[in-house]
Protein backbone atom coordinates (compact mmCIF):
# COMPACT_ATOMS: atom_id res chain seq x y z
CA UNK A 1 0.00 0.00 0.00
CA UNK A 2 2.87 2.42 0.21
CA UNK A 3 4.20 4.69 2.19
CA UNK A 4 1.52 6.64 4.60
CA UNK A 5 3.10 10.13 3.72
CA UNK A 6 0.86 12.22 1.67
CA UNK A 7 1.58 11.41 -1.72
CA UNK A 8 4.16 14.24 -3.55
CA UNK A 9 2.24 16.58 -6.02
CA UNK A 10 3.54 17.42 -9.07
CA UNK A 11 3.71 21.78 -10.38
CA UNK A 12 0.90 20.82 -12.89
CA UNK A 13 -1.27 19.20 -10.00
CA UNK A 14 -1.34 22.00 -7.43
CA UNK A 15 -4.17 23.67 -9.22
CA UNK A 16 -7.04 22.04 -8.06
CA UNK A 17 -8.65 20.26 -10.24
CA UNK A 18 -12.33 20.93 -10.78
CA UNK A 19 -14.33 17.90 -8.32
CA UNK A 20 -11.75 19.50 -5.96
CA UNK A 21 -13.17 23.85 -5.95
CA UNK A 22 -15.02 25.33 -3.50
CA UNK A 23 -17.88 25.28 -5.76
CA UNK A 24 -18.29 21.31 -6.41
CA UNK A 25 -17.77 19.62 -2.82
CA UNK A 26 -20.21 23.23 -1.73
CA UNK A 27 -22.51 21.53 -4.07
CA UNK A 28 -22.28 18.27 -2.97
CA UNK A 29 -22.37 18.69 0.55
CA UNK A 30 -25.59 20.91 0.37
CA UNK A 31 -27.13 17.79 -2.40
CA UNK A 32 -26.80 15.38 0.61
CA UNK A 33 -29.80 17.58 1.87
CA UNK A 34 -31.97 17.22 -1.06
CA UNK A 35 -33.57 13.60 0.05
CA UNK A 36 -34.97 15.77 3.22
CA UNK A 37 -36.32 18.99 2.15
CA UNK A 38 -39.41 17.87 0.59
CA UNK A 39 -40.86 15.75 3.24
CA UNK A 40 -42.55 17.43 6.01
CA UNK A 41 -41.31 15.08 8.90
CA UNK A 42 -38.67 12.94 7.20
CA UNK A 43 -39.97 9.13 6.84
CA UNK A 44 -37.74 7.43 8.84
CA UNK A 45 -38.59 4.31 10.25
CA UNK A 46 -38.32 4.87 14.01
CA UNK A 47 -38.31 8.98 13.28
CA UNK A 48 -42.00 8.89 14.77
CA UNK A 49 -41.70 6.68 17.74
CA UNK A 50 -38.44 8.80 18.78
CA UNK A 51 -40.80 12.24 18.21
CA UNK A 52 -43.54 10.97 20.60
CA UNK A 53 -40.59 10.73 23.33
CA UNK A 54 -39.28 14.22 22.69
CA UNK A 55 -43.08 15.35 23.09
CA UNK A 56 -43.05 13.55 26.58
CA UNK A 57 -39.35 15.73 27.10
CA UNK A 58 -40.84 18.69 26.36
CA UNK A 59 -44.38 19.53 27.46
CA UNK A 60 -44.62 16.09 30.70
CA UNK A 61 -45.40 18.54 33.05
CA UNK A 62 -47.46 20.83 31.46
CA UNK A 63 -50.09 18.03 29.71
CA UNK A 64 -52.86 16.94 32.02
CA UNK A 65 -52.70 13.87 29.27
CA UNK A 66 -49.30 13.04 28.85
CA UNK A 67 -48.72 12.81 32.78
CA UNK A 68 -51.60 10.21 33.10
CA UNK A 69 -49.24 7.81 30.33
CA UNK A 70 -45.58 8.72 30.71
CA UNK A 71 -43.15 9.85 32.93
CA UNK A 72 -39.59 10.99 31.88
CA UNK A 73 -36.65 10.16 34.00
CA UNK A 74 -33.29 12.03 32.53
CA UNK A 75 -30.11 10.00 33.32
CA UNK A 76 -26.06 10.32 32.20
CA UNK A 77 -27.07 7.59 28.95
CA UNK A 78 -25.06 7.69 25.63
CA UNK A 79 -27.83 7.86 23.68
CA UNK A 80 -28.86 11.93 24.25
CA UNK A 81 -27.87 13.65 20.83
CA UNK A 82 -31.59 14.70 19.72
CA UNK A 83 -33.01 14.79 23.13
CA UNK A 84 -30.40 17.65 24.06
CA UNK A 85 -30.98 19.32 21.06
CA UNK A 86 -34.49 19.13 20.76
CA UNK A 87 -35.11 21.10 24.50
CA UNK A 88 -33.61 24.28 23.05
CA UNK A 89 -34.74 24.16 19.23
CA UNK A 90 -38.16 22.74 20.23
CA UNK A 91 -39.18 25.70 22.21
CA UNK A 92 -37.65 28.45 19.11
CA UNK A 93 -39.10 26.54 16.29
CA UNK A 94 -41.82 23.68 17.49
CA UNK A 95 -40.93 20.14 17.99
CA UNK A 96 -41.97 19.31 14.33
CA UNK A 97 -39.64 21.68 12.63
CA UNK A 98 -36.94 21.22 15.15
CA UNK A 99 -37.12 17.38 14.13
CA UNK A 100 -36.56 18.17 10.62
CA UNK A 101 -33.46 20.79 11.01
CA UNK A 102 -31.32 18.42 13.21
CA UNK A 103 -32.39 15.00 10.62
CA UNK A 104 -31.48 17.53 7.95
CA UNK A 105 -28.55 18.89 9.32
CA UNK A 106 -26.89 14.94 9.40
CA UNK A 107 -26.19 14.53 6.20
CA UNK A 108 -24.49 17.32 5.18
CA UNK A 109 -22.31 17.04 8.68
CA UNK A 110 -21.03 13.54 7.75
CA UNK A 111 -19.98 14.48 4.26
CA UNK A 112 -18.21 17.53 4.94
CA UNK A 113 -16.46 14.74 7.88
CA UNK A 114 -15.86 12.50 5.31
CA UNK A 115 -14.07 14.79 2.99
CA UNK A 116 -12.35 16.20 5.58
CA UNK A 117 -10.53 12.83 7.10
CA UNK A 118 -10.09 12.69 2.83
CA UNK A 119 -8.37 15.63 2.41
CA UNK A 120 -5.91 15.28 5.90
CA UNK A 121 -4.86 11.94 4.73
CA UNK A 122 -4.11 12.22 1.38
CA UNK A 123 -3.33 16.09 0.77
CA UNK A 124 -6.49 16.41 -1.26
CA UNK A 125 -10.00 15.54 -2.13
CA UNK A 126 -9.49 12.05 -4.67
CA UNK A 127 -12.02 11.55 -7.28
CA UNK A 128 -12.83 8.30 -5.21
CA UNK A 129 -14.28 9.60 -2.08
CA UNK A 130 -17.61 10.54 -3.99
CA UNK A 131 -18.11 6.64 -4.33
CA UNK A 132 -18.04 7.01 -0.35
CA UNK A 133 -21.44 9.29 -0.07
CA UNK A 134 -23.99 7.98 -0.94
CA UNK A 135 -23.35 5.50 2.66
CA UNK A 136 -24.54 8.36 4.57
CA UNK A 137 -27.89 7.71 3.43
CA UNK A 138 -27.54 3.77 4.78
CA UNK A 139 -29.71 1.60 6.05
CA UNK A 140 -28.78 2.66 9.28
CA UNK A 141 -30.39 6.37 8.48
CA UNK A 142 -33.28 5.91 6.81
CA UNK A 143 -34.15 3.17 10.00
CA UNK A 144 -34.44 6.20 11.40
CA UNK A 145 -31.53 5.87 14.29
CA UNK A 146 -31.00 9.78 14.81
CA UNK A 147 -28.61 9.68 17.88
CA UNK A 148 -26.93 6.90 16.53
CA UNK A 149 -25.96 8.95 13.03
CA UNK A 150 -26.03 12.06 14.63
CA UNK A 151 -22.96 10.90 16.88
CA UNK A 152 -21.01 9.33 13.49
CA UNK A 153 -21.14 12.80 11.94
CA UNK A 154 -19.72 14.26 14.75
CA UNK A 155 -17.35 11.32 15.25
CA UNK A 156 -16.12 12.15 11.31
CA UNK A 157 -15.79 15.71 11.77
CA UNK A 158 -13.35 15.00 15.12
CA UNK A 159 -11.77 12.04 13.41
CA UNK A 160 -10.86 15.12 10.85
CA UNK A 161 -9.68 17.40 13.58
CA UNK A 162 -7.71 14.39 15.14
CA UNK A 163 -5.71 14.02 11.82
CA UNK A 164 -5.27 17.62 11.54
CA UNK A 165 -3.79 18.13 14.71
CA UNK A 166 -1.61 15.29 14.43
CA UNK A 167 -0.01 16.53 11.40
CA UNK A 168 0.63 19.59 12.43
CA UNK A 169 2.29 17.70 15.54
CA UNK A 170 -0.16 19.21 17.81
CA UNK A 171 -0.53 16.55 19.85
CA UNK A 172 -0.78 17.75 23.25
CA UNK A 173 -3.37 20.03 22.39
CA UNK A 174 -4.86 17.24 20.78
CA UNK A 175 -4.75 15.39 23.96
CA UNK A 176 -6.86 18.36 25.85
CA UNK A 177 -9.47 18.74 23.11
CA UNK A 178 -10.78 15.45 23.05
CA UNK A 179 -11.71 14.65 26.49
CA UNK A 180 -14.46 16.89 26.78
CA UNK A 181 -14.74 16.20 22.66
CA UNK A 182 -15.31 11.84 23.26
CA UNK A 183 -17.55 12.83 25.74
CA UNK A 184 -19.79 15.23 23.60
CA UNK A 185 -19.72 12.06 21.28
CA UNK A 186 -20.13 9.72 23.63
CA UNK A 187 -23.75 11.46 25.37
CA UNK A 188 -24.94 11.69 21.50
CA UNK A 189 -24.48 8.18 20.82
CA UNK A 190 -22.64 5.02 22.37
CA UNK A 191 -21.77 3.77 19.33
CA UNK A 192 -20.82 6.99 17.44
CA UNK A 193 -17.49 7.14 20.13
CA UNK A 194 -17.04 4.11 19.88
CA UNK A 195 -16.50 4.72 15.93
CA UNK A 196 -14.64 7.70 17.00
CA UNK A 197 -11.99 5.82 19.18
CA UNK A 198 -11.79 2.97 16.52
CA UNK A 199 -10.43 5.24 13.32
CA UNK A 200 -8.38 7.47 16.08
CA UNK A 201 -6.52 4.21 17.19
CA UNK A 202 -6.13 2.53 14.16
CA UNK A 203 -4.57 6.05 12.26
CA UNK A 204 -2.17 6.77 15.03
CA UNK A 205 -1.10 3.58 14.62
CA UNK A 206 -0.34 3.68 11.32
CA UNK A 207 0.94 7.08 12.12
CA UNK A 208 3.65 5.87 14.60
CA UNK A 209 4.43 2.68 13.07
CA UNK A 210 5.21 5.14 9.75
CA UNK A 211 7.82 6.72 12.16
CA UNK A 212 9.87 3.59 12.91
CA UNK A 213 7.78 2.07 15.53
CA UNK A 214 7.17 -1.57 15.73
CA UNK A 215 4.01 -2.35 15.00
CA UNK A 216 3.70 -3.69 18.66
CA UNK A 217 5.17 -0.13 20.00
CA UNK A 218 2.70 2.14 17.98
CA UNK A 219 -0.13 0.00 19.00
CA UNK A 220 0.98 0.64 22.53
CA UNK A 221 1.51 4.45 21.73
CA UNK A 222 -2.07 4.51 19.67
CA UNK A 223 -3.92 3.50 22.61
CA UNK A 224 -1.75 5.37 25.33
CA UNK A 225 -2.97 8.33 22.94
CA UNK A 226 -6.77 7.73 22.04
CA UNK A 227 -7.00 6.62 25.83
CA UNK A 228 -7.51 10.58 26.29
CA UNK A 229 -11.54 9.71 25.29
CA UNK A 230 -11.42 6.67 28.06
CA UNK A 231 -13.60 8.99 30.53
CA UNK A 232 -16.80 7.67 29.17
CA UNK A 233 -16.04 4.40 30.07
CA UNK A 234 -16.22 4.88 33.77
CA UNK A 235 -19.84 6.91 32.60
CA UNK A 236 -20.92 4.05 31.17
CA UNK A 237 -20.13 1.63 33.84
CA UNK A 238 -22.01 3.80 36.65
CA UNK A 239 -24.86 3.96 33.83
CA UNK A 240 -24.80 -0.14 33.20
CA UNK A 241 -24.62 -0.38 37.59
CA UNK A 242 -27.69 1.25 37.76
CA UNK A 243 -29.75 -0.85 35.16
CA UNK A 244 -30.51 -4.43 34.86
CA UNK A 245 -32.15 -4.35 32.07
CA UNK A 246 -31.14 -4.98 28.18
CA UNK A 247 -29.62 -8.49 26.98
CA UNK A 248 -26.86 -9.08 24.58
CA UNK A 249 -26.98 -11.77 22.08
CA UNK A 250 -27.15 -12.93 18.80
CA UNK A 251 -23.25 -13.23 18.44
CA UNK A 252 -21.48 -14.44 14.96
CA UNK A 253 -24.76 -15.02 13.63
CA UNK A 254 -23.11 -15.12 9.45
CA UNK A 255 -26.38 -15.40 8.17
CA UNK A 256 -27.84 -12.34 9.47
CA UNK A 257 -24.38 -10.50 8.77
CA UNK A 258 -24.16 -11.38 5.61
CA UNK A 259 -27.81 -9.62 5.23
CA UNK A 260 -26.35 -6.20 6.44
CA UNK A 261 -23.66 -6.57 4.26
CA UNK A 262 -26.24 -6.29 1.01
CA UNK A 263 -28.75 -4.37 2.62
CA UNK A 264 -26.29 -1.34 3.49
CA UNK A 265 -28.03 1.08 0.83
CA UNK A 266 -31.50 -0.80 1.62
CA UNK A 267 -34.28 1.60 0.90
CA UNK A 268 -37.84 0.95 -1.07
CA UNK A 269 -36.41 -0.95 -4.48
CA UNK A 270 -34.48 -4.15 -4.04
CA UNK A 271 -32.48 -4.86 -6.81
CA UNK A 272 -31.52 -1.06 -7.50
CA UNK A 273 -30.15 -1.26 -3.91
CA UNK A 274 -28.16 -4.04 -3.68
CA UNK A 275 -27.19 -3.74 -7.78
CA UNK A 276 -25.80 -0.34 -6.69
CA UNK A 277 -23.20 -1.69 -4.63
CA UNK A 278 -21.83 -3.18 -7.25
CA UNK A 279 -20.45 0.59 -8.45
CA UNK A 280 -18.38 1.15 -5.14
CA UNK A 281 -17.66 -2.46 -5.31
CA UNK A 282 -16.06 -1.99 -8.51
CA UNK A 283 -14.45 0.88 -7.52
CA UNK A 284 -12.29 -0.52 -4.33
CA UNK A 285 -11.25 -3.91 -7.12
CA UNK A 286 -9.95 -1.58 -9.59
CA UNK A 287 -7.90 0.01 -6.61
CA UNK A 288 -7.03 -3.15 -5.24
CA UNK A 289 -5.85 -4.31 -9.22
CA UNK A 290 -4.36 -1.35 -10.25
CA UNK A 291 -1.00 -0.14 -10.77
CA UNK A 292 -1.98 3.83 -10.55
CA UNK A 293 -4.10 3.56 -8.07
CA UNK A 294 -3.67 2.43 -3.99
CA UNK A 295 -4.87 2.98 -0.18
CA UNK A 296 -3.48 4.59 2.26
CA UNK A 297 -2.81 2.66 5.14
CA UNK A 298 -4.20 4.92 7.83
CA UNK A 299 -7.18 4.45 5.94
CA UNK A 300 -7.32 1.17 5.07
CA UNK A 301 -6.18 0.00 8.46
CA UNK A 302 -9.30 1.91 9.97
CA UNK A 303 -11.30 0.27 7.54
CA UNK A 304 -9.83 -3.50 8.51
CA UNK A 305 -10.57 -2.37 12.47
CA UNK A 306 -13.97 -1.52 11.72
CA UNK A 307 -14.25 -4.56 9.61
CA UNK A 308 -13.49 -6.89 12.71
CA UNK A 309 -15.26 -4.79 14.79
CA UNK A 310 -18.38 -5.24 12.63
CA UNK A 311 -17.76 -9.28 12.87
CA UNK A 312 -17.34 -9.14 16.89
CA UNK A 313 -20.11 -7.32 17.50
CA UNK A 314 -23.96 -9.28 18.66
CA UNK A 315 -26.71 -8.55 16.90
CA UNK A 316 -28.34 -6.60 19.91
CA UNK A 317 -25.93 -5.10 22.97
CA UNK A 318 -28.06 -4.42 26.27
CA UNK A 319 -31.20 -4.45 24.58
CA UNK A 320 -30.22 -2.00 21.64
CA UNK A 321 -30.97 -4.20 18.55
CA UNK A 322 -29.03 -3.80 14.91
CA UNK A 323 -25.65 -2.84 16.79
CA UNK A 324 -23.19 -4.64 14.18
CA UNK A 325 -25.47 -3.65 11.26
CA UNK A 326 -24.86 0.12 12.10
CA UNK A 327 -21.12 -0.32 11.26
CA UNK A 328 -21.59 -1.82 7.88
CA UNK A 329 -22.24 1.30 5.90
CA UNK A 330 -19.38 3.60 7.47
CA UNK A 331 -17.19 0.82 7.14
CA UNK A 332 -17.93 0.58 3.71
CA UNK A 333 -17.43 4.36 2.55
CA UNK A 334 -13.85 4.02 5.36
CA UNK A 335 -12.73 1.79 2.67
CA UNK A 336 -13.90 4.11 -0.15
CA UNK A 337 -11.87 6.92 1.05
CA UNK A 338 -8.93 4.89 1.89
CA UNK A 339 -8.41 4.77 -1.89
CA UNK A 340 -5.87 7.64 -3.59
CA UNK A 341 -3.38 7.66 -6.51
CA UNK A 342 0.22 5.51 -6.30
CA UNK A 343 2.13 8.79 -7.25
CA UNK A 344 0.47 11.90 -9.32
CA UNK A 345 -2.39 11.94 -10.24
CA UNK A 346 -3.47 10.52 -13.68
CA UNK A 347 -5.51 13.24 -14.72
CA UNK A 348 -7.40 12.24 -17.50
CA UNK A 349 -8.25 8.66 -14.89
CA UNK A 350 -8.77 11.23 -12.21
CA UNK A 351 -11.08 13.07 -14.18
CA UNK A 352 -13.30 9.54 -15.06
CA UNK A 353 -13.08 8.51 -11.74
CA UNK A 354 -14.38 11.59 -10.85
CA UNK A 355 -17.30 11.29 -12.76
CA UNK A 356 -18.04 8.24 -12.62
CA UNK A 357 -18.33 8.98 -8.28
CA UNK A 358 -20.27 11.78 -9.01
CA UNK A 359 -23.21 9.92 -11.12
CA UNK A 360 -23.33 7.17 -8.55
CA UNK A 361 -23.78 9.95 -5.60
CA UNK A 362 -26.40 11.61 -8.13
CA UNK A 363 -27.79 8.76 -8.79
CA UNK A 364 -28.53 7.55 -5.48
CA UNK A 365 -29.62 11.03 -4.21
CA UNK A 366 -32.33 11.22 -6.82
CA UNK A 367 -33.69 7.71 -5.95
CA UNK A 368 -33.41 8.36 -2.08
CA UNK A 369 -35.47 11.96 -2.88
CA UNK A 370 -38.05 10.02 -4.86
CA UNK A 371 -38.01 7.38 -2.53
CA UNK A 372 -38.61 9.75 0.80
CA UNK A 373 -41.01 11.86 -1.42
CA UNK A 374 -43.40 9.00 -2.31
CA UNK A 375 -42.75 7.77 1.63
CA UNK A 376 -43.85 11.88 2.73
CA UNK A 377 -47.07 11.89 0.66
CA UNK A 378 -48.61 8.30 1.54
CA UNK A 379 -47.58 9.86 5.98
CA UNK A 380 -49.45 13.08 5.03
CA UNK A 381 -52.61 11.68 4.00
CA UNK A 382 -52.81 8.79 6.90
CA UNK A 383 -51.91 11.57 9.15
CA UNK A 384 -55.35 13.25 9.02
CA UNK A 385 -56.66 10.55 11.04
CA UNK A 386 -54.99 12.66 13.42
CA UNK A 387 -57.18 15.85 12.80
CA UNK A 388 -60.55 13.19 13.89
CA UNK A 389 -58.86 12.40 17.68
CA UNK A 390 -59.40 14.90 20.66
CA UNK A 391 -56.24 15.78 23.09
CA UNK A 392 -55.49 12.65 25.60
CA UNK A 393 -56.83 9.89 22.79
CA UNK A 394 -55.60 6.52 24.03
CA UNK A 395 -54.67 5.11 20.33
CA UNK A 396 -53.77 1.36 19.37
CA UNK A 397 -52.23 1.24 16.16
CA UNK A 398 -52.11 -1.71 13.81
CA UNK A 399 -49.60 -1.87 11.34
CA UNK A 400 -48.96 -4.46 8.92
CA UNK A 401 -46.08 -6.69 7.52
CA UNK A 402 -46.05 -9.64 5.51
CA UNK A 403 -44.84 -12.83 6.54
CA UNK A 404 -40.91 -12.16 5.47
CA UNK A 405 -39.25 -9.48 5.29
CA UNK A 406 -39.80 -7.48 2.75
CA UNK A 407 -37.50 -5.17 0.89
CA UNK A 408 -39.11 -1.75 1.40
CA UNK A 409 -38.74 -0.17 4.93
CA UNK A 410 -41.68 0.17 6.97
CA UNK A 411 -41.93 3.47 7.19
CA UNK A 412 -44.91 3.48 8.99
CA UNK A 413 -44.13 1.02 11.53
CA UNK A 414 -44.40 4.14 14.44
CA UNK A 415 -46.87 6.21 12.50
CA UNK A 416 -49.13 6.04 15.73
CA UNK A 417 -46.66 8.14 17.99
CA UNK A 418 -47.96 11.07 15.58
CA UNK A 419 -51.48 10.90 18.10
CA UNK A 420 -48.49 11.47 21.02
CA UNK A 421 -46.79 14.22 18.83
CA UNK A 422 -49.91 16.07 18.14
CA UNK A 423 -52.38 15.46 20.74
CA UNK A 424 -50.73 14.81 23.53
CA UNK A 425 -52.53 11.24 23.54
CA UNK A 426 -51.13 7.86 23.99
CA UNK A 427 -50.01 5.39 21.31
CA UNK A 428 -48.74 1.64 22.15
CA UNK A 429 -45.56 1.71 19.68
CA UNK A 430 -43.26 3.24 22.78
CA UNK A 431 -39.94 1.45 23.23
CA UNK A 432 -39.47 -0.03 26.59
CA UNK A 433 -35.97 -0.39 27.11
CA UNK A 434 -34.25 -0.08 30.46
CA UNK A 435 -30.64 1.94 30.48
CA UNK A 436 -31.62 2.70 26.73
CA UNK A 437 -34.94 4.84 26.89
CA UNK A 438 -35.48 7.41 28.99
CA UNK A 439 -39.15 6.90 28.73
CA UNK A 440 -41.08 5.30 31.25
CA UNK A 441 -44.87 3.97 30.91
CA UNK A 442 -47.19 4.65 33.20
CA UNK A 443 -50.51 3.92 31.44
CA UNK A 444 -50.13 -0.49 31.52
CA UNK A 445 -53.47 -1.30 31.79
CA UNK A 446 -53.34 -2.30 28.28
CA UNK A 447 -50.88 -5.46 28.67
CA UNK A 448 -49.61 -6.49 26.09
CA UNK A 449 -50.79 -3.95 23.59
CA UNK A 450 -49.44 -0.94 26.02
CA UNK A 451 -45.73 -0.76 24.06
CA UNK A 452 -43.49 -2.04 20.62
CA UNK A 453 -43.83 -4.45 18.97
CA UNK A 454 -47.33 -4.60 19.83
CA UNK A 455 -48.30 -2.28 16.89
CA UNK A 456 -47.03 -4.47 14.63
CA UNK A 457 -49.00 -7.40 13.07
CA UNK A 458 -48.79 -10.20 10.06
CA UNK A 459 -51.52 -11.77 8.14
CA UNK A 460 -53.44 -14.69 9.54
CA UNK A 461 -51.82 -17.32 7.63
CA UNK A 462 -48.19 -16.42 8.90
CA UNK A 463 -46.30 -18.06 12.23
CA UNK A 464 -44.43 -15.42 14.06
CA UNK A 465 -43.31 -15.87 18.18
CA UNK A 466 -42.73 -12.16 18.40
CA UNK A 467 -45.75 -10.71 16.44
CA UNK A 468 -49.30 -11.30 16.77
CA UNK A 469 -51.30 -12.21 13.91
CA UNK A 470 -54.24 -9.42 12.82
CA UNK A 471 -57.35 -10.78 13.85
CA UNK A 472 -55.66 -12.60 17.23
CA UNK A 473 -54.67 -8.76 17.59
CA UNK A 474 -58.07 -7.55 16.41
CA UNK A 475 -59.97 -10.38 18.70
CA UNK A 476 -58.12 -9.61 21.54
CA UNK A 477 -57.79 -5.75 22.08
CA UNK A 478 -58.62 -4.27 25.19
CA UNK A 479 -61.06 -1.99 23.98
CA UNK A 480 -62.06 -0.66 28.05
CA UNK A 481 -58.64 0.71 27.94
CA UNK A 482 -58.59 2.82 24.51
CA UNK A 483 -60.80 4.89 22.77
CA UNK A 484 -59.25 4.36 18.68
CA UNK A 485 -57.89 1.74 17.01
CA UNK A 486 -55.81 3.14 14.33
CA UNK A 487 -55.69 0.33 10.98
CA UNK A 488 -52.10 1.50 8.79
CA UNK A 489 -51.63 -0.82 5.71
CA UNK A 490 -52.71 -4.01 7.69
CA UNK A 491 -53.50 -7.27 5.89
CA UNK A 492 -57.41 -9.08 5.02
CA UNK A 493 -58.95 -9.19 8.43
CA UNK A 494 -62.18 -11.03 9.66
CA UNK A 495 -65.18 -8.08 9.71
CA UNK A 496 -66.46 -9.52 12.92
CA UNK A 497 -63.36 -8.64 14.79
CA UNK A 498 -64.46 -5.04 14.54
CA UNK A 499 -67.97 -5.39 14.24
CA UNK A 500 -68.34 -3.63 17.67
CA UNK A 501 -66.47 -0.65 16.60
CA UNK A 502 -67.46 2.67 14.75
CA UNK A 503 -65.52 3.86 11.29
CA UNK A 504 -64.53 7.35 12.04
CA UNK A 505 -62.88 8.04 9.42
CA UNK A 506 -60.88 6.55 5.78
CA UNK A 507 -58.17 7.27 4.45
CA UNK A 508 -55.57 5.75 1.90
CA UNK A 509 -54.70 1.98 3.39
CA UNK A 510 -55.90 2.99 6.65
CA UNK A 511 -58.89 3.00 8.41
CA UNK A 512 -59.83 4.90 12.41
CA UNK A 513 -62.61 3.26 14.43
CA UNK A 514 -63.70 4.19 18.01
CA UNK A 515 -63.78 1.33 20.56
CA UNK A 516 -66.52 3.59 22.66
CA UNK A 517 -69.90 4.57 21.99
Amino acid sequence: MGVEAVPAIDIAAKIRPWWESRICLTLVVLATMLPLIYPPIPPLVDLFGHMGRYRVELDLHQSPWLRQYYDYHWAAIGNLGVDLLIIPLGKLLGLEAAVKLVVLATPPLTAIGMLWVAREVHGRVPPTAFFALPFIYGFPFLFGFVNFTLSVALAFLAFGLWLRLGRLERTALRSWLFVPISVAVFFCHTYGWGLLGLMCFSADAVRLHDRARSWWRAGLEAALHTSVMALPLLIMIAWRGETHGGSTSDCFNWKIKWHWIYMALRDRWELFDIWSLAIPALAFIYALISRKLTFSRNLAFSAIVLAISFAILPRIIFGSAYADMRLVPYLMAVGLLAVRFRGPPNRKMAQVLAIAGLLFFATRTIANTLSLGIAADDQSAKLKAIDMMPRGARVISLVGMDCKEYWPMLRNGHLGAMAVVRREGFSNDQWLLEGVNLLDLKYRAAGYFAADPSQLVRPNRCFDPLHRMIDDSLSNLPRNDFDYVWLIDVPPYNPQTVADMKVVWRGPGTILYKTQP
